[in-house]
């Protein structure tokens, strides 16, 4: 019978799983009723499912979640026998701070000693395929990740690395449209990054500007780093 995992992934998070795995390393590892990949789970999608694992398993053993971000991506285009049609660079570039898309799910946990989450910046094909539709037309499938290479690897085991590894947040009080804008991302994304940083001590409320909440860097946090 395949495990859990197996079921579930995709070529990238095969790819990842064979990259990070060493000499003797199990691929699929039962713990209690959980299946885990090696000493860690890679996840390629969101982090929600992973939270009965945490609670599980986070007090007694060491957790290891890694989550690859497109740094880079080709658009590749094949027709229905697997011939590439064309190729493209998608003018989208991830970074570091797009795991808090994910992180949402369980942001407070980001403090726990025996928890580290390490982003893998990497190089990938977004390949698609054209398939018919049940109506007949022609429709794009959702493509598979492929992992091409691996330019940078970042760990996050607390709100100093936290700090280290985003873009410096805004000196003063600030909006998560400020935010955005000095990340360079999309407002939701902000909001969840804000969010994140308030539940692990980062960031602070900072009253309002007009209707607009306002958050600042939490002096602590600062000092810290």
């Amino acid at each position: 019978m395949s495990s859990i995992g197996v079921l579930r992934e995709g070529p990238l998070h095969a790819a990842v799983k064979a990259l990070l795995a060493r000499p003797g390393d199990q691929l699929e590892v039962p713990v209690g009723r959980f299946v885990i990949d090696l000493v860690l789970e890679v996840q390629t999608g969101g982090f929600s499912a992973l939270g009965p694992k945490l609670d599980g398993l986070l007090d007694q053993y060491q957790f290891r979640i890694v989550y690859p971000v497109a740094a880079e991506r080709r658009i590749v285009r094949v027709d229905e026998h697997g011939e590439i049609t064309s190729v493209r660079r998608s003018p989208k570039h991830a970074g570091v701070v797009d795991v808090f898309d994910r992180l949402v799910a369980f942001p407070s946990l980001l403090t726990h000693p025996h928890l580290t989450v390490e982003v893998l910046l990497v190089r990938e094909d977004h390949v698609r395929r054209v398939r018919a539709a049940p109506t007949g037309r022609r429709k794009l499938d959702p493509g598979e990740r492929r992992l091409i290479d691996v330019l940078d690897r970042v760990e996050l085991r607390g709100p100093s690395d936290i700090l280290r590894a985003v873009p410096p947040l805004p000196s003063g009080p600030f909006s998560t449209r400020d935010l955005a804008a000095q990340l360079g991302c999309s407002v939701l994304l902000a909001q969840r990054v804000v969010y994140c940083l308030r539940m692990i001590g980062i960031v602070e409320a900072a009253g309002k500007r007009g209707r607009t909440p306002l958050h600042q860097t939490h002096p602590r946090a600062t000092s810290a780093c």
